[in-house]
């Protein structure tokens, strides 16, 4: 790859829709400082205005409750979808992996506030170690919520959040046993949301305080000793590499000296960052462009950024209508359809959501006015150059070209095909 390329992929998969502009700067800086910068650690956003509507008192009449949550449930999508296309760094798109990884939906949680608490979770702690991520998360109540942790009392244990912690959150299939699942379930026994206060407590009287055998450890153990146990395991770490690869390296699971490196970088300070610093520096990563199929929320964020559509003047109306393109394409953020989070790779490849892409370009490219000046300003031979050029794509495949080269003297049309292409489905 040229050096152009190279930092194209890089920012492609460490970011939102990297603009031409970004990957001119990065080109001049190189790729190791375009690396670092992007994932140096930034300011969380200010947050969403969650005020909107009538109070949620539990007195309140059922009715007007239920209007004031959708009206704070739309509010919050309007938030992260402006802040994903405002901002589209590596920070916002690591949160967006994480909350696939953790997928909580607000459908069973029902309440904005609590979800807007967990991207906090995600931002303040998902950057770093993950011993007190974890610890983070188990008190986090949009996941007490979601996976009944609520429910789990020393006379009737669930299973749910210990199962899927292990499971699909720290270490893995085959990395625990049934007996660990129900120890698990009696550590995290009595924790309680209140959803007033935005908060989570331990009640004594529901906690089981009898000694469990957990993970191999034998003892009275609490939530903070049960995360500790599944970071200093040894399937977390390669587990975690496995994950982050899938997401920004290949579709295909990583290799064997992939994950090794990954896990030395990863270090005994659990370091997410220096993971995904060694991921994208990796030299089995070059060889990944053009394999990751972009998630639906990528397709509709990186067109927004790239076509230098000002998400801060979107008005309600115009991000009702991304929502939608979204959610025709099968993902709406903060709805994830089960714990196991979103399909990745070919399954966003239908024909159906290939249409769904075709449809639903021409809208966006409605509202980007100066991407469409930009096309006209080429001469018509060079249209498709300046199209690759706009969209950060390396190049289009003569197949591509042929399709779009009849098109060059319509650059609407032009774009509307663009963002239809195979090429920019996949990078």
């Amino acid at each position: 790859m040229t050096d152009r390329q190279t930092v194209s992929h890089v920012l492609r998969r460490l970011t939102f829709g990297p603009t031409a502009t970004e990957v001119d700067k990065a080109g001049e800086t190189g790729a190791a400082a375009t690396i670092s910068a992007a994932l140096a650690h930034r300011t969380a956003p200010p947050g969403p205005d969650l005020s909107t509507g009538p109070p949620l008192a539990q007195d309140a009449d059922r009715d007007a409750r239920r209007e004031a949550r959708a009206q704070q449930n739309a509010e919050l999508d309007r938030w992260w979808l402006r802040q994903m296309a405002a901002d589209g760094t590596a920070g916002e798109k690591l949160t967006f992996f994480w909350h696939g990884h953790w997928a909580t939906s607000i459908q069973k949680v029902k309440s904005a506030a609590l979800m807007y608490r967990q991207q906090q979770t995600f931002r303040r702690y998902g950057t770093g170690d993950t011993g007190p991520f974890i610890r983070a998360m188990l008190r986090d109540p949009a996941l007490i919520l979601w996976l009944d942790g609520q429910q789990n009392t020393a006379r009737a244990p669930n299973e749910n959040l210990a199962r899927e912690l292990m499971e699909l959150f720290t270490l893995g299939v085959g990395h625990y046993t049934e007996e660990d699942v129900r120890a698990g379930a009696r550590v995290l026994t009595g924790w309680t949301v209140d959803r007033g206060a935005g908060t989570s407590r331990l009640m004594p009287k529901r906690h089981d305080q009898s000694p469990v055998t957990l993970l191999g450890t034998t003892g009275v153990i609490d939530l903070d000793g049960y995360a500790d146990l599944l970071v200093r395991h040894r399937a977390h770490a390669p587990f975690l590499a496995a994950r982050l690869w899938l997401r920004y390296g290949s579709g295909a699971p990583p290799s064997a000296a992939v994950v090794e490196r990954l896990v030395t970088a990863f270090g005994p300070g659990r370091d997410v960052t220096a993971m995904l610093h060694a991921l994208v520096l990796d030299p089995e990563f070059p060889a990944t462009n053009g394999q990751l199929v972009k998630q639906p929320v990528e397709w509709v964020v990186s067109a927004v950024r790239q076509l230098g559509i000002d998400a801060g003047k979107l008005d309600d109306k115009q991000l009702k209508q991304l929502s939608a393109m979204m959610r025709a394409l099968g993902q709406v953020p903060f709805r994830p359809p089960s714990v196991g989070g979103w399909p990745a790779g070919a399954a966003w490849l239908t024909t159906a959501s290939a249409q769904v892409r075709l449809r639903s370009a021409p809208n966006l490219v409605t509202l980007a006015p100066g991407a469409v000046a930009t096309l006209e300003q080429a001469a018509r031979p060079d249209r498709l150059d300046a199209l690759a050029r706009l969209l950060v794509i390396d190049r289009w495949t003569d197949r591509t070209a042929a399709v779009l080269a009849p098109a060059a003297q319509d650059p609407k049309k032009l774009i509307t095909l663009g963002l239809a292409t195979p090429e920019y489905a996949v990078h």
